[in-house]
């Protein structure tokens, strides 16, 4: 048997992700914010691409109009310099009311006492905002205020540093006591001084301790309030009124009035401090109505535009200015820039095609609002504009468009069907809608259960099962019968 070696030629098709496709792919799904990034990094990278900054087509006609108006300008400027020398002479014997700088007359009236004396200027109204005080600083400043010695301010501040921002305890006083060399003993005085802090329940370490903390605050030790914190919190959850009322040999009416009153501890009262700020969310799309017809508009008004230097563009037309080396590196990055400006106008037209679309498939949805939003998939949008599933999946990624309606998701209208008697499928917003209405209308006293929502549902045309329903309803946060039914008010 003889062994030997062949070179053979075979033709066969592969999808292969260059890191130009790769770059594109990735242009896709990025957020407003992370393409300007993006952007500046290119630019900053590659010297062949140059940010078209706002006005730059204006220049040269401002440069224009500027030097005309030198000419024309001179005369008046010799005039306004001879009034000046004239009224210089007089404000230095008697000074104008324009020209007395009151700021520093104010500060000077406002602090100067018996002495007479001025202190410096006052700081600006900039350097006088205050921001909101948080947790840490707030429990620090009472332990200041409280600490008998350095030693239990000391321990204080460890048991403060170990609180998160819902206002509970992370750590076992063990740990903590490992930590900061101390006793038990020591650690139990220091977390009982942090309990004594505003607010009411700071420092717990679990749910029955942070109650237990508002209830004595409160003023309500040996109360019915406290034993039912801590002995039968569970049927407090679990809404059995009537089950501790015989266990405890009390009315009902005493019980529903002492879970009213455990309902209005706060649970978590670290949060009241919390910094956390609102962020705004700037649409990528927006759609107006002109006449009777939706146009979908770009907003890409802060995102960088982009131009191939043409310094360097007129080297690369001089074949013979630049050593081979230099060259190709200016012909790479040629490429490479020409590749980003086509990929960023490529992204700008598919969000376009997929917003086109959408509004397209979701007029009566544009014009009547969420009870006619119609079942939608990718696959319908994709073929609407012969692009592939996965490319309309990246683009409705994080983007959104301001319609008539309000602000949405491009993935908002994306969803399943639910069956209807009708014959024609509805949405599962719209659905969940539906149940959302029905229990926001039940009596509290005594609210709907899973299978009369489905009775009410399939009088409306609704085919739906007991199982959807619920599922639909546990994503709309909304509680099971038991805990909606409100037994006080």
């Amino acid at each position: 048997m003889n062994i030997e070696l062949k070179l053979q030629m075979n033709t066969q098709q592969r999808l292969v992700m260059t890191p130009m496709l790769q770059q594109a792919i990735k242009l896709l799904i990025m957020t407003r914010l992370e393409l300007v990034q993006a952007i500046r990094t290119e630019v900053q990278d590659n010297p062949l691409l140059d940010e078209i900054e706002t006005g730059m087509e204006e220049e040269e006609d401002t440069a224009t109009l500027q030097a005309e108006e030198i000419d024309t300008s001179t005369k008046e400027r010799e005039e306004e310099k001879v009034f000046e020398e004239q009224s210089t002479l007089k404000t230095k014997e008697e000074p104008t009311k324009d020209e007395i700088e009151w700021d520093a007359y104010m500060q000077s009236g406002l602090y100067e006492g018996a002495t007479g004396v001025a202190p410096p200027e006052l700081p600006s109204i900039e350097n006088t905002l205050k921001q909101k005080e948080d947790l840490e600083g707030h429990l620090s400043w009472q332990l200041k205020c409280s600490a008998m010695d350095e030693r239990e301010k000391e321990l204080g501040e460890v048991i403060i540093g170990n609180i998160n921002s819902e206002g509970y305890l992370e750590e076992t006083l063990e740990e903590l006591a490992s930590q900061a060399s101390a006793t038990l003993d020591e650690m139990e005085d220091a977390i009982t001084l942090v309990h004594s802090f505003d607010p009411p329940g700071i420092g717990a370490r679990n749910l029955k301790e942070c109650l237990l903390l508002q209830v004595r605050a409160n003023g309500m030790k040996n109360s019915l309030v406290e034993n039912l914190v801590m002995n039968h919190l569970e049927f407090i959850d679990e809404r059995n009124f009537k089950k501790l009322a015989k266990l405890l040999d009390t009315s009902l009416d005493e019980i529903i009035m002492a879970a009213k009153t455990i309902r209005e501890f706060d649970p978590k009262p670290g949060l009241e401090f919390s910094n956390d700020e609102t962020h705004y969310i700037t649409p990528d799309l927006h759609l107006i109505k002109i006449g009777e017809e939706y146009q979908v508009f770009l907003n890409d008004d802060d995102t960088p535009r982009l131009r191939i230097n043409p310094y360097y563009q007129s080297i690369l037309k001089n074949k013979k200015s630049e050593k081979k080396d230099t060259r190709d590196y200016l012909e790479n990055k040629f490429r490479s820039a020409i590749w980003v400006i086509k990929s960023i106008e490529q992204r700008r037209q598919t969000i376009l095609k997929v917003g086109r679309s959408i509004c397209h498939f979701q007029k009566e949805f544009l014009d009547k609002g969420v009870n006619y939003l119609k079942p939608l998939i990718l696959k319908d949008v994709a073929d609407d504009i012969g692009m592939h599933e996965s490319t309309v999946s990246r683009v409705t990624t994080n983007k959104y468009i301001h319609t008539p309606q309000g602000l949405y998701e491009l993935k908002f209208f994306f969803h399943s069907a639910v069956g209807s008697y009708f014959g024609s499928d509805m949405s599962s917003v719209r659905v969940k809608e539906m149940i959302r209405v029905i229990c926001k209308e039940e009596d509290p006293a005594n609210p709907y259960t899973d299978d009369e929502i489905v009775i009410k549902l399939q009088s409306t045309n609704v085919k739906i099962a007991r199982r959807t329903v619920t599922k639909y309803r546990t994503k709309l946060a909304i509680p099971s019968t038991s805990k909606r039914k409100r037994l006080f008010y």
